[in-house]
């Protein structure tokens, strides 16, 4: 491999590309083989007026080969690199050690923010070669530790810098904001319901997926908002994970180590929620990944779209297939959604009488019936509040979000403490295996469940969540081992709001 390489992406994976360079005699004329897209071709330009900007003049017959040639190469990343290669060829700088470039060049010779700049960062730490980026984006790249890199401002500094004539300032590694923002809403601002707020903390410890029925003005919406502020902030590991995927779409990062949360309109398409297009582009679900996805106005999104969900809600991963390839993404997101009871919102309303038929009210049930709701944890009934709770001012309407955020905390150590050694990090993601095995359970707690599941009609998937459930709330009050109250409890929320018994 030569000493002047660039990165084009294959999902959230960068893959390393050869710029290769020659010069011949003839009349002038570049051209770039290797499978370029319109963007690289388009390069050829940028590239020619940001040298001539810097006093190198290029003539003769060009050519430029991106190997592997059989990879299609994709977006502006290649510029600097080609621009790099066609200054080495001309003499102009000399190169000691093979180095990974990347940017896209103004016809100035300045440097323009890209996309791919944590992946690149990953594969210049793996390859062990120092990496050259635009400034802009230098503070995502700070935040990947063990990586040698370089911001410069335009192409002329950094042909300065290889040349030896002057010297770039290394990106040093960066800390996250230890302060994370203030919860908003603050779940003691919400007044009344207490079952609802106990579900979004045996969520957020546990990382269980939510449903939260209710008459509109209930506040479900408030409710799944105040879920981010509850959440314990992200481990390194997963802000990795993070970070890799919002720098795959060029996407800036957050300061802080707050978890994504990311809300979906219910006229979304599949390939917004899902990722794929052309360009394969991870959706809404990886933009979510380690975070939240909140689905409002759950039973109007298309059928389609909601059993695009059912394998990446299991796997934690999505693969995307086209005729141009196939990437995966990862998805471990917390699913929460928010419906009406019903199409008019009044079923069950101690207030407001429902006005639905009966046919129209079996036909709004079935939208949200099946193997979807069979992966939603925890099902939660948001009643409408009474007047005297809806016009109390003064105090606190129960714990802070902060209060809650700590027992999570707590509870997600235990979590992770418990399953590092097969490499998960919540109570969700456990597979089968692990629950029948990994889950502690009292002597009390397998013929109770075997009635429960009798009863309730319960799948071999409802029993096996109650289960993660039900460790999740002995991991909240501090138990080694599952109850029959812990059982009781995530028993509780397998009743669905709109569906009756969710199996």
């Amino acid at each position: 491999m030569g000493p002047v390489l660039g990165v084009t992406l294959k999902g959230i994976e960068a893959i390393p590309i050869d710029v290769e360079v020659e010069i011949t005699g003839g009349l002038f004329v570049i051209a770039v083989v290797g499978l370029p897209d319109a963007a690289v071709k388009e390069a050829r330009e940028r590239v020619r007026a940001a040298l001539r900007v810097n006093g190198i003049h290029l003539r003769g017959r060009i050519a430029l080969n991106l190997a592997p040639a059989d990879l299609p190469k994709v977006g502006s990343l290649l510029d600097l690199p080609m621009a790099v290669g066609l200054a080495m060829e001309t003499g102009a700088v000399r190169l000691a050690e093979p180095a990974l470039f990347l940017g896209e060049l103004a016809m100035d010779g300045r440097l323009r923010a890209t996309k791919g700049a944590v992946p690149a960062a990953l594969l210049a730490r793996k390859m062990g070669v120092p990496l050259y980026l635009p400034p802009e984006n230098a503070r995502e790249v700070s935040l990947v530790r063990g990586v040698k890199a370089f911001a410069a401002p335009d192409l002329g500094a950094l042909l300065g810098h290889l040349a030896g004539e002057c010297s770039l300032p290394p990106v040093l590694d960066s800390s996250l904001d230890p302060d994370d923002p203030p919860a908003d809403p603050d779940l003691c601002d919400i007044k009344g319901q207490a079952a609802a707020k106990r579900a979004l903390e045996i969520a957020a410890a546990g990382h269980h997926n939510l449903l939260l029925v209710g008459s509109p003005g209930s506040g479900k919406t408030m409710l799944a908002r105040a879920l981010r502020g509850i959440l314990p902030p992200l481990t390194d590991e997963e802000r990795l994970e993070t970070l890799l995927v919002r720098s795959t779409l060029g996407l800036r990062t957050r300061p802080d180590r707050t978890r994504p949360y990311r809300i979906v309109h219910h006229t979304a398409s599949t390939i917004a929620l899902c990722g794929g297009g052309s360009a394969l582009k991870p959706g809404e679900i990886s933009l979510a990944h380690r975070g939240v996805l909140f689905l409002d106005e759950f039973a109007e999104f298309h059928r389609d779209l909601l059993e695009a969900l059912r394998q990446p809600l299991e796997d934690g991963t999505i693969t995307v297939s086209r005729a141009s390839g196939s990437v995966t993404y990862p998805a471990r997101v917390l699913l929460v959604c928010a419906c009406n009871p019903c199409p008019c919102g009044y079923w069950g309303d101690p207030v407001e009488t429902c006005r639905c038929p009966a046919h129209v009210l079996e036909k709004y049930r079935n939208r949200l019936s099946g193997p979807i709701l069979d992966r939603i944890d925890l099902h939660v009934s948001v009643p409408r509040l009474t007047p005297e709770e809806l016009v109390c001012l003064e105090g606190q309407h129960g714990p802070s979000s902060e209060e809650i955020r700590r027992k999570v905390s707590v509870a997600r150590e235990i979590q992770q403490e418990r399953w590092k050694k097969e490499g998960f990090h919540s109570n969700a993601e456990i597979p089968e295996k692990l629950v029948r095995t990994g889950i502690k359970l009292s002597r009390e707690v397998r013929p109770f469940m075997v009635q429960a599941a009798r009863g309730m009609r319960l799948s071999g998937r409802g029993i096996s969540r109650v289960l993660k459930v039900a460790r999740t709330v002995a991991d909240l009050r501090g138990s080694p081992e599952v109850g029959v109250e812990d059982v009781c409890e995530a028993l509780a929320y397998r009743k669905g709001g709109v569906t009756g018994d969710s199996a």
